[in-house]
């Protein structure tokens, strides 16, 4: 068989890494290695991007991982007769991004899917889809840019291709990468970044500045969601950067009727002057052994 890396090497991890760390590892991966990413240097894309899947699609799946521990890439060589190749017919496992979309009426999604990587995979490089994978390097791909809250909250977009208008409706949760298929071109979904929320699958990240009297004392302060404004509680004696997670507070998804979570991590600020009365503050705080 060909010489291959090491799926650990591929996915820069070490051999004792917990789930959370491969589906980690392989999300930044995937994302940094999307051939639509890498116009200039597509066909090294491509090469890395079937390699990060391949690692995943093993490494992901307890079984197939102790067998590759166990055996390595001969457990997987079709000729080698030692459990046989993992992408070889079956049901394909689901990468961490999942995107199913479908209806009927006059819904500009019918007919297409929200491919999630290894779908985009096997669009690249044919695989287990026979000719289809092939076709699909032949159609016109277009991009798409929304706001970040716009991929949060569902968005429908009038754009023009090939001399014809056509309506886009990207739906509430939909993520950087996201692909939608018409009958004659794919159109991907480019997220612009936010200055306030970073996105993990359908978790959200917020920082959220506290003053050191707040964590000192305790309280309550007010925590600006996507959907609208909450308060919290902060415990006397709240460290920086303690984080706080809110269930169902984070991005809509796309297949099934649940949500992500919100995590809050509270910062304490510093000032990084005082006056007078403040400066007073602090020092009978030290004589106190603060």
């Amino acid at each position: 068989m060909a010489t291959k890396r090491d799926y650990y090497e591929i996915l820069g991890i070490k051999k004792g890494a917990t789930k959370a760390d491969i589906k980690s590892a392989y999300r930044k991966a995937a994302l940094k290695w999307h051939p639509d990413k890498n116009q200039s240097n597509k066909a090294e894309a491509e090469t890395k991007f079937k390699e990060i899947n391949e690692a995943y699609q093993v490494l992901s799946d307890d079984q197939k991982r102790k067998t590759y521990d166990q055996f390595g890439h001969a457990a997987f060589d079709p000729s080698g007769g030692m459990g046989g190749n993992p992408f070889a017919g079956g049901a394909r496992q689901s990468g961490p991004f999942t995107y199913t979309y479908s209806s009927g009426g006059a819904n500009p999604f019918e007919n297409m899917d929200f491919g999630d990587p290894f779908d985009i995979f096997e669009q690249f490089f044919g695989g287990g889809m026979g000719g289809f994978g092939r076709a699909a390097q032949a159609r016109p791909r277009y991009s798409l840019t929304i706001e970040f809250l716009e991929a949060i909250k569902g968005v429908t977009k009038e754009v023009e291709i090939e001399g014809k208008r056509h309506k886009i409706k990207v739906p509430a949760g939909a993520n950087d990468g996201t692909r939608i298929r018409f009958s004659e071109f794919d159109v991907s979904i480019n997220v612009k970044t936010h200055p306030r929320f970073r996105r993990e699958g359908y978790d959200l990240f917020v920082d959220e500045l506290i003053p050191i009297s707040l964590a000192l004392l305790g309280g309550t302060t007010e925590v600006e969601t996507v959907d609208q404004t909450l308060k919290l509680k902060v415990r006397a004696g709240t460290q920086s950067h303690t984080m706080v997670r809110l269930r169902g507070e984070g991005v809509q998804q796309v297949q099934g009727h649940g949500k992500g979570d919100l995590y809050v991590r509270f910062i304490v600020e510093l000032p990084e002057k005082l006056n007078r009365q403040q400066k007073k503050a602090v020092e009978e705080l030290r004589k106190a052994g603060l």
